[in-house]
Formats: C-alpha cells, structure tokens, sequence
C-alpha cells in the first residue's frame, strides 16, 4: 500500500494542474513558493509533501519510490484539469520518471529537476537512514547545505536558503530514514526507454547530487526526452533560480511536447 501524501493548493484556476513535488528533507510549498507567483494564473498549482515532511503525516511503514508514485498518480485522478504536468525535484524528480514507467499518460509532461534514473550509493542512503534515527534531521543540516546550494547562494539569498535550512530538524526523522531507504532501492537506469510521455531533465551546473550527466542521460534514453542546465543552480532549482525554472514549466504548459524557450541553453535534446 502506497504512502499518505499531503497536498496544498498554491493557487486556484479552471486550467491544466501542475503538480509539484519536493526534495528530500523539504515542504514543497516552501520550496515551490518562488517560482508559483511567476508562473501566473494560467494553471492551476498544487503540490505535494514527502511523508513526515510539510504537511503529509508520518509514514508507519517502508515505501519505494515508486509507491511514491502510485500515490501521485491518485492525487492527479482526484482532480479535474483538462490536463496535468507533474514537475518533480530530487526525490520528486525521481517519482516523476516513475510515474512515466507505471502511469503512462497521466501527465502530458514530466519534468524531472535536479535528479537522475539513480541518485547516489545505496550504502550511503543507509548511512544517512542511520545517522537521522539515532541523531535526528538537525545531523543533516550542515550536509544538506552544501548539497542543496551552489557556492555563494547563501550568502546571497540568507532568507531563501535559511527558511530551507531552519525547516529541516522539524521533518520527521523517521519518515526522513523512509525516504533513503527508497533512494537506496532506486535505479531505474535500464527502464528509461520505456517512458513515453515527454520528460524535460533540468540539471543545475553546480549539483554534485544530480550532475548534468545525469539529466542528460535521461533525456537520451527516455523516448521523448530534452535536457537543461542552469547555470549558477546546484540542487534545488526552484529556490536557487525560479525564474529560469518557471519559465520552463511554462514551455510545458503550453507546448508539453515543444523545445525549450530560447533563452535557455539545452545542454542536450533528443527526440
């Protein structure tokens, strides 16, 4: 049986739905809340929390990613939207790719942020999943600082990366623990090329979770794939340039299928 995912309605509209999901160790509404009002009042936009993360109750039982997924794709059949983009990033990028193996058509687009088929080692998702249950999330605070930002966006954007930071010891160590468990169980690296829906992979120049390899890689493999690379972003677009990032689920919203708006430099497209 699939998690219990938590949504919230950023904004209200009779449009298509974009669905929007988080990264490990962040609510999605305070990751996505950057780029909502930029994207205007084209669509409808609703976004979705990790177990134990935001507003989703805690999760009493191991999950996969693609448990993940099921979820989603329930939440997307419970609203009416003549059409859905679901745009995911890290662990949401990875229940995107998902969703394209297990509930192709759902979405007219995925867009798959700041992620990749596999994302890291399995050994150090247990190590993490360990150090969170004896320790709590405070342990990854200064970890996931380094991670989540490009060098000086700190310094340069205190309220953004702090609100990010000072919300993580609250995630549920716990549901946190979960969630590496099923990024340590998660390769889908030999199953792009059955994704049919069209996937934009956007990379950040500076992510050494997500490199730009690996956003490439996807959108090689996958049947109708593009990909993206911000510069200046490390791993969490939405936050670190949410400009760059809506203008891209813009593109999708109104062509699901079309090329990246021009003033964004792909560094690959394929199909």
């Amino acid at each position: 049986m699939f998690p219990s995912l938590t949504t919230t309605t950023l904004r209200e509209a009779d449009g298509p739905l974009v669905l929007l999901g988080p990264s490990l160790g962040t609510g999605g509404e305070r990751l996505w809340a950057p780029v909502v009002p930029l994207l205007g009042e084209r669509a409808r936009i609703v976004v979705w929390d990790l177990p134990g993360h935001g507003n989703s109750p805690t999760a009493q039982r191991g999950f996969t990613v693609a448990d993940l997924a099921d979820a989603v794709a329930e939440i997307a059949a419970a609203i009416d939207a003549p059409y859905a983009v679901h745009a995911g990033v890290s662990l949401g990028g990875a229940t995107g790719l998902e969703l394209g193996l297990r509930h192709a058509g759902t979405f007219a687009a995925l867009a798959v942020l700041c992620s990749g088929a596999a994302l890291g080692t399995p050994s150090a998702w247990h190590e993490r999943a360990a150090l969170v249950r004896e320790h709590g999330t405070a342990a990854v605070v200064a970890g996931s600082e380094q991670r989540w930002f490009a060098p000086g966006f700190v310094a340069a954007q205190p309220e953004a990366a702090g609100g990010l930071l000072e919300a993580l010891p609250g995630v549920d160590a716990e549901s946190y623990a979960r969630c590496c468990e099923a990024l340590a169980d998660y390769d889908v690296s030999a199953d792009l090329g059955r994704i049919t829906d069209p996937v934009l992979a956007v990379a950040g120049a500076d992510d050494q979770v997500a490199p730009p390899a690996l956003a490439d890689r996807i959108a090689r493999d996958v049947r109708r794939g593009r990909s993206v690379t911000l510069p200046g972003v490390a791993h969490l677009a939405p936050t670190e340039d949410p400009a760059a990032t809506a203008e891209l689920l813009i593109s999708l919203l109104e062509d699901p299928s079309g090329d990246p708006p021009p003033t964004l430099r792909p560094s690959e497209e394929t199909r």
